[in-house]
C-alpha cells in the first residue's frame, strides 16, 4: 500500500510567484528520487489556496524525501511563503480499512 497525502495550505498574496517557482522545479527533481510514485501541485478554488499530492512507496521515502539536500532549500522557501500552516490527509487505497 501506498503512502499518500494530500496537503493544502495559504500562500501569502506577495509570495505567490515565488511560490509556484519553488513548486515547478520541486515537481520536476520528486520525480527522480527513489520510491517516489507521485508528486503535483495545484492550485486550489478558493484564492491563495494551493494543495500538493504527494505519493511514495512507503512513510521511509517521504522522510527521505524531506531529508535530500537538493530539497531543503526548497521546502524552506516554500514553507516561507505560506501564509499559516498546512494540513495534511493521509490518503489510503481502496483496500478495507485497517482496524485499529
Amino acid at each position: 500500500m501506498a503512502y499518500s497525502f494530500l496537503s493544502r495550505f495559504r500562500i501569502k498574496d506577495d509570495k505567490q510567484e515565488e511560490f509556484i517557482a519553488l513548486a515547478r522545479k520541486m515537481e520536476e527533481q520528486a520525480p527522480k528520487e527513489p520510491g517516489t510514485l507521485h508528486f503535483q501541485f495545484f492550485r486550489l478554488s478558493e484564492p491563495g489556496m494551493f494543495a500538493v499530492l504527494e505519493s511514495f512507496v512507503d512513510e521511509a521515502a517521504d522522510k527521505q524525501h524531506m531529508e535530500y539536500e537538493i530539497n531543503k532549500p526548497l521546502i524552506d522557501g516554500m514553507i516561507a511563503c505560506m501564509d499559516g500552516s498546512y494540513e495534511r490527509e493521509l490518503l489510503h487505497d481502496l483496500e478495507p480499512h485497517p482496524k485499529d
